[in-house]
């Protein structure tokens, strides 16, 4: 079935769809009246949906059942990605929201190459977040992870505060994931840099301020495979991979929200 995002909750039996989403339901999978789909609002309430009407670029749903969505982890994981070249964020962003990133905070760490000015920032976190919606209607999940805006790495190291856990990974070694995840956090955080690694000066302050240096193994992984490979890692750890036992049908037979099941 489908998958889309509302930017508002739907409280009613019916609910209108226009816009971009819209188009691509009409004009791209050419969906037609009694064909189903699924819609997720922002709070994460899951609504089960049958096309009831179409008029131009306008379409109408009935909502058949509303329940919680239940494919996000329960640990909120936050990369922070010192930009990497080229393109090779788009497709971090992309692989991190289907495994189940929370959160992207591209940082600008001392050995980026990538050092774009504002109007071009501007543009890429545009572009970077319509790839992070995208690739959560892909794999189907709850929300859609934001991308923030690009921070130094002083500030990314003190806004990471607010995580229970959070790691640096660094070339010259530092203790296994598994190690440091050994109490089942609630929130993780880690840091990931560019093809040149980080400065001995910035992993000093990250240890300073509490921050585990932590390894993926002997090999050296490219800028845009370190992330990808941390953040499976650490979804296996927290046994945020295991395959989820429940429908939400009793939540969708709460009378709270609305199930009407035809």
């Amino acid at each position: 079935m489908p998958w889309f995002f509302t930017d508002e909750e739907i409280n009613s039996e019916k609910y209108n769809i226009s816009g971009e989403t819209a188009r691509h339901i009409l004009k791209s999978l050419r969906m037609k009246t009694g064909e189903e789909l699924t819609l997720v609002t922002p709070a994460g309430v899951q609504n089960d949906c049958r096309i009831c009407d179409i008029s131009g670029e306008l379409l109408a749903v009935e909502i058949l059942k509303s329940y919680p969505c239940e494919n996000e982890p329960e640990t909120k994981a936050t990369l922070y990605q010192a930009l990497p070249k080229g393109d090779k964020m788009e497709l971090i962003i992309q692989k991190c929201v289907e495994l189940g990133i929370s959160k992207i905070v591209p940082v600008l760490t001392a050995r980026c190459i990538s050092r774009p000015d504002e109007k071009s920032m501007k543009k890429k976190l545009v572009r970077w977040n319509k790839i992070a919606k995208e690739a959560a209607s892909q794999s189907r999940r709850g929300i859609i992870p934001e991308v923030a805006e690009v921070i130094s790495f002083k500030k990314a190291v003190e806004y990471c505060k607010e995580n229970d856990v959070n790691l640096i990974f660094y070339e010259l070694g530092g203790k296994s994931i598994k190690k440091i995840l050994n109490n089942q956090p609630e929130s993780v955080g880690f840091f990931v840099g560019s093809e040149g690694g980080f400065e001995e000066n910035e992993i000093g302050l990250a240890l300073e301020n509490g921050i585990e240096a932590a390894t993926l193994g002997k090999r050296i992984l490219r800028a845009e495979t370190a992330p990808i490979a941390a953040l499976s890692i650490i979804m296996y750890e927290l046994n945020e991979m295991d395959s989820v036992s429940t429908t939400g049908k009793e939540f969708a037979n709460d009378r709270n929200y609305l199930c009407n099941e035809n």
